[in-house]
């Protein structure tokens, strides 16, 4: 994340004469040009500024049916979106307390992210080694690594851990890592339901539009607002296209106070299979 801003001015004073009697005095010599900045000498080219950018940002939910994926978007000013969002990853917890990390405190990137033909490495520091201390499954914290590089990079392709800059054999304690990693199974791995905003302790205004993504049975989004314990609005609304990841948005218009909205999918079983998965926000009202 680099906010710099580089400016150099030169300046050359220039002086004219006049014509006619009586003679005009003699010029000053023209001004010498300012010596160069000492942050930015001749031959050094600015560095790029960055441009706000939307990451990306994965962390492990711990719902009835097993810990998922869960996504936040984090907006920074960045140069290099894919090393910046494993940064985030691990040094900034997410908005919603529900979103956890499984990885060892202190653990982070320790060189920028490589995007190659066949991988992308990612090079973290020695803690990366440790045993997850937390609830998080091992294996979900590796694929909450994999998911938040991917994404940010916008590629697919496997992911090569090094720690300290050398290949290991394994990460969190006892997962393999030897071969490059690939993302797991999309549907296995996410929540099927995510809300992207608002983002959980946004202060809204009455008309309260919420987006997010599912991937749900007959492109059915269920939703309902408490305050306190008290339902105050449900609704459903649609997907784009069910049972795929697809986009939804609905508005509520809510009176000034604090809420909870609260999305889930559809359950054709009618309570037999797995239970159902959800996503919550809490917000206020102004």
């Amino acid at each position: 994340m680099k906010r710099t801003v580089m400016a150099t001015v030169l300046a050359v004073a220039m002086a004219g004469c006049s014509a006619g009697p009586p003679p005009a005095a003699p010029t000053a010599p023209p001004a010498a040009p300012p010596a160069a900045s000492p942050e930015m000498s001749p031959e050094m080219s600015p560095e790029p500024a960055g441009r706000a950018q939307a990451l990306p940002v994965y962390y492990v939910a711990l719902t009835p049916a097993g810990p998922r994926l869960q996504r936040e978007f984090h907006r920074i000013t960045t140069t290099d979106p894919a090393s910046d969002a494993v940064r985030e990853m691990f040094d900034v917890p997410a908005a919603d307390p529900d979103y956890l990390s499984g990885w060892p405190a202190g653990t982070g990137l320790r060189a920028p992210v490589m995007v190659g033909a066949d991988a992308i490495t990612v090079d973290l520091t020695t803690r990366a080694t440790g045993a997850p201390t937390g609830p998080v499954p091992a294996t979900m914290a590796l694929q909450q690594l994999v998911f938040t590089v991917q994404g940010a990079a916008g590629s697919t392709r496997p992911v090569r851990l090094l720690v300290d800059g050398a290949a290991v054999e394994r990460v969190l304690g006892s997962v393999p890592v030897a071969a490059p990693v690939p993302r797991g199974d999309i549907y296995a791995m996410r929540s099927l339901v995510q809300i992207d905003s608002p983002i959980n302790g946004a202060t809204m205004e009455r008309d309260v539009v919420v987006t997010g993504e599912a991937a749900v049975f007959e492109a059915s989004v269920h939703w309902e607002v408490r305050r306190g314990a008290t339902v105050v609005r449900t609704g459903v609304t649609s997907t784009s296209e069910g049972q795929v990841f697809a986009p939804f948005s609905f508005t509520v218009t809510l009176e000034p106070g604090e809420y909870e909205v609260r999305i889930s999918e559809d359950d054709p079983s009618d309570g037999e299979g797995r239970p159902v998965l959800t996503d919550t926000k809490s917000i206020t009202v102004a």
